[in-house]
């Protein structure tokens, strides 16, 4: 298949924007500036799939600072895409596998991730090894 995983630079912002669009459901314009202060972020980065340069699929993965655990971080994975025409063929499981690995590198004593129930993806990030006992994922937005 020929592809390869990495974290985004400045030069994937561009082909981020396009990604991040296929992604969301609110408001579809995404702003490089915005992109470009997410990989920015310390501790945070976007773990993408290329193929011959060409961004298949991401995740953000954000690694936290904590006082329990003996001060190991944990981490949250975010805006988790694959390109439609490239879903099901195991990109998006080569991103998630790449997220892991960076997290557990960086001694992560867990990592985190809530799925939308709307998207149908509950059984994609089970096959990955994600697990939802022993936890309740809850949200608050502001309107």
């Amino acid at each position: 298949m020929d592809i390869e995983t990495r974290s985004l630079t400045r030069g994937d912002i561009n082909a981020a924007r396009l990604l991040y669009e296929e992604l969301t459901n609110g408001p579809k314009e995404v702003d490089a500036a915005r992109v470009n202060a997410v990989l920015e972020h310390p501790g945070t980065s976007i773990i993408g799939a290329f193929r011959s340069e060409h961004l298949l699929s991401m995740a953000t993965l954000h690694i936290l600072p904590n006082a329990t655990w003996s001060g190991r971080p944990y981490a949250l994975v975010e805006n988790v895409v694959t390109a439609r025409s490239m879903r099901n063929q195991g990109i998006g499981r080569m991103v998630l596998d790449a997220v892991i690995e960076a997290a557990w590198a960086a001694e992560c004593y867990k990592i985190m991730l809530l799925t939308s129930r709307q998207r149908g993806a509950k059984g994609f990030y089970t096959s990955v090894g994600f697990r939802d006992e022993g936890k309740h994922g809850m949200i608050i937005r502001r309107t």
